[in-house]
């Protein structure tokens, strides 16, 4: 028979209270959240989900939840690509990007995955969520935000490349408008500037209170066709050279790179508002109009329009030095509190 003395039984029960704490802890960060400085619990609450292997977006998505609370007064919520065997950020893990259980109360969610293939428990979330008619924003490569490899997988129509009657094109077609085609700039070598769609009554348009000036260093991407039902807001040129003072190219046709389009996902279904933009990457979001441009669109898809207005801050909070884009070029090591 063992026996403790009281002072021993003390140590022991310290012990395992400070391991319980830490394993709290740690479960905690695999996400980050952000409220506003009133806490108040009645603040809408944006879920932004990053998890793509080359544009930054576990960069750029911290950046924009941090304007969107401090700022704006709403509580966000930002998810990252976790690597389960080292508890660290990492876009080339596809299969896991933990605390999706926030769309439960979401009122927005932002999204800029590229290629995912998420288990089933994690899926649901999402499933539940866009089934819910509830608003979503995509940036990037959320025209191509999952890929499921399996046909018999319950999600196998969320996938870019879907053949599934109904859900042709995947989310990116069936929810967004367009699923992933071609880069039609030539990659890493031209940018995007933006042109503000001409047509009068889209000038006046919430979402592009206050926008004039947008340039991104990622080039355009392809459109085959977005739906007769979305409406362009902003048209992408190819820009001869990746700095803002690059001359558009004009030997190329401008495409669509943000429009807006009212989804269902199944018919009869709830109906629910979306805002694209295949710009969006983390160096894309230094241009203050793009982030206006985003912060607008967050007004809108909430039905909030008559709360945007041309003096809305959207500048940046801290230092803000987004990583290029490229392939395995994602800052190594890295934890979601490191984004806090």
């Amino acid at each position: 028979m063992i026996f403790f003395r009281i002072k021993d039984i003390g140590l022991i029960l310290a012990s395992i209270l400070m391991m319980s704490l830490l394993a709290n802890c740690q479960s905690s960060k695999q996400f980050i959240t952000f409220k506003p400085e009133n806490n108040a619990t009645s603040a809408k609450h944006i879920v932004l989900i990053s998890g793509d292997e080359e544009y930054r977006s576990e960069e750029g998505l911290p950046m924009l939840a941090k304007i969107l609370t401090e700022r704006h007064g709403f509580r966000t919520t930002v998810l990252f690509a976790i690597n389960p065997e080292t508890d660290e950020i990492d876009p080339n893990y596809q299969q896991n990007i933990p605390g999706l259980e926030a769309l439960k109360s979401a009122d927005l969610m932002i999204i800029a995955t590229r290629f995912r293939g998420l288990p089933d428990d994690q899926m649901k979330y999402i499933d539940d969520y866009l089934r819910s008619g509830k608003p979503l924003i995509g940036l990037r490569t959320a025209t191509h935000a999952f890929k499921f490899d399996d046909p018999s997988s319950p999600y196998a129509k969320y996938s870019f490349n879907s053949k599934v009657s109904g859900w042709e094109g995947g989310f990116g077609k069936k929810i967004l408008g367009e699923t992933w085609i071609n880069h039609h700039g030539n990659h890493k070598h031209e940018g995007t500037r933006g042109l503000i769609d001409g047509l009068a009554e889209r000038e006046k348009h919430p979402i592009l209170t206050g926008v004039k000036d947008i340039w991104g260093s990622t080039d355009v991407y392809g459109i085959t066709a977005i739906p007769e039902e979305a409406e362009v807001m902003i048209w992408g040129a190819s820009t001869a050279g990746m700095t803002p003072e690059a001359p558009i190219n004009w030997g190329k046709s401008i495409i669509p790179v943000a429009w807006t389009k009212r989804y269902t996902y199944e018919p009869g279904g709830n109906e629910g508002r979306a805002f694209t933009t295949t710009m969006g990457a983390a160096t894309d979001l230094v241009s203050a109009d793009l982030r206006r441009l985003i912060i607008n669109a967050a007004y809108w898809t909430m039905d909030m329009k008559d709360q945007i207005s041309e003096n809305m801050n959207v500048d940046i909070i801290g230092d803000y030095e987004p990583t290029a884009f490229g392939f395995d070029g994602f800052v190594k090591g890295k934890k979601p509190e490191d984004y806090e």
